[in-house]
């Protein structure tokens, strides 16, 4: 009988997708290594591998047999793609074209060394967008983003998905969310075609531009929008939520309650930048990485505090994420930060802090990224995160982030989405 490599339930699934990976035909107790490949659209090869020793009856099944070894070890049905590396150091897996798959390519080796003998492989395709979503570019207005639509004429909830100061129009998270079933405009606010790297001032009402632009779309629900952001995102999406209308609900993920980075302008007031100090970044000397955790000034000084968010004002619910282990800025810190002020003005707010992890929280099965090239910056940062806490950190987070927006923008179940 020849090694079969399988997945299942389907080998063509969505990226956010958990697979049983199964290998058959081997001979019992027989040790075999198992490689996962991908390439992403740069050309850049990311691998990871694990050990295994397959059961009496010949077969591997990765959601209950131990790894030995490898890139991970124990009982992890997806380790093999949280664990992907690139061999070229400080590379970040990211989909840039979300109309094609990330294909990862299974294989499977004779023994514990050299991987010379190939047993077996398949290929799991992996998709960002699932069937029938639609991806509408919009340049409607100043606003530069893309709309995702799912298959049907809903009403569905509306988000609106932010990602950081990195910059560029970021839509693989937006896709992934409108295959679960949300109409999600990815967001791009600098960085990308005629807007500046690094604006001198973010206006608000670009973003109040935004969430007219969803809410007159016929398949949104008009029970209110909801605003997703990353990092600087993430306090944009919790100032989105204070200052503008229609905003019902709210996740900040590594996110601060400060106003990072840019002066914010709205109709009449403008919320100044948290002040910071590059003086106090620190670049290690052995790795060259830059860790930024300690520029900006101590937010429990009262000078800091004209640049607070004043959550508190606000209607909308929040959820707030962030990862004990991340070293770009003290997000777990200012997170506790607005808790507090909310719960003391009788806010409930939903917060989550995770041990292990690091700054960029993605999507389930992406890989950590521990460290990157900051696009504006033009410097390798440091971000932080372990490998199995960060992944465990990743399926918990998202499946929180969509629970919370339908809970608030649709009060229903949550529905199954297949690709």
């Amino acid at each position: 009988m020849s090694v079969q490599v399988t997945v299942l339930p389907s080998p063509r699934c969505l990226f956010d997708d958990p697979v049983q990976i199964c290998v058959a035909g081997l001979q019992p107790q027989q040790a075999v290594t198992l490689r996962a490949s991908l390439v992403d659209e740069s050309g850049e090869l990311f691998q990871a591998h694990a050990h295994y020793r397959a059961g009496n009856s010949g077969e591997l099944d990765l959601s209950r047999s131990p790894a030995l070894g490898g890139s991970y070890s124990g009982v992890e049905p997806m380790g093999l793609l949280w664990s992907l590396q690139s061999k070229t150091p400080y590379k970040r897996l990211a989909k840039r074209n979300v109309l094609t798959p990330f294909c990862v390519d299974l294989e499977v080796y004779e023994g514990h060394g050299d991987m010379n003998h190939l047993l077996g492989k398949c290929t799991n395709e992996r998709w960002f967008l699932g069937e029938g979503v639609k991806r509408i570019s919009v340049r409607e207005g100043r606003l530069k983003a893309t709309l995702f639509l799912p298959p049907g004429p809903g009403p569905f909830p509306g988000l609106i998905d932010l990602y950081g100061s990195g910059g560029g129009l970021v839509e693989y998270r937006a896709s992934l969310l409108a295959s679960r079933g949300f109409v999600t405009l990815a967001l791009a606010y600098m960085a990308f075609e005629d807007l500046p790297a690094m604006p001198e001032i973010l206006e608000l009402d670009y973003f109040e531009e935004a969430v007219n632009f969803l809410q007159k779309q016929q398949q949104v629900k008009d029970t209110g929008i909801g605003v997703l952001g990353l990092s600087k995102g993430g306090d944009l999406a919790l100032s989105m939520a204070t200052f503008l209308p229609g905003i019902k609900a709210a996740v900040s993920i590594s996110g601060s309650c400060f106003n990072s980075f840019i002066p914010l302008r709205g109709d009449g007031f403008t919320v100044p930048p948290h002040p910071y100090d590059l003086g106090r970044m620190k670049t290690s000397d052995e790795s060259g990485l830059v860790d930024f955790s300690d520029v900006l000034d101590d937010h429990r000084d009262p000078a800091t505090w004209d640049c607070r968010i004043p959550m508190e004002r606000s209607l909308a619910k929040f959820l707030l994420l962030s990862g004990l282990d991340d070293t770009n800025w003290k997000s777990d810190l200012y997170c506790r930060d607005a808790v507090q002020r909310l719960q003391q003005h009788g806010r409930e707010v939903e917060f989550c802090s995770y041990s292990g992890a690091g700054h960029l929280l993605e999507p389930p099965y992406l890989p950590l990224c521990q460290a990157s090239i900051h696009k504006v910056l033009g410097v390798f940062v440091h971000w932080g995160g372990q490998w199995r806490e960060h992944a465990k950190a990743q399926e918990d987070a998202w499946h929180r982030i969509q629970a919370f927006f339908w809970q608030h923008l649709m009060d229903s179940d949550i529905p199954k989405s297949k690709l």
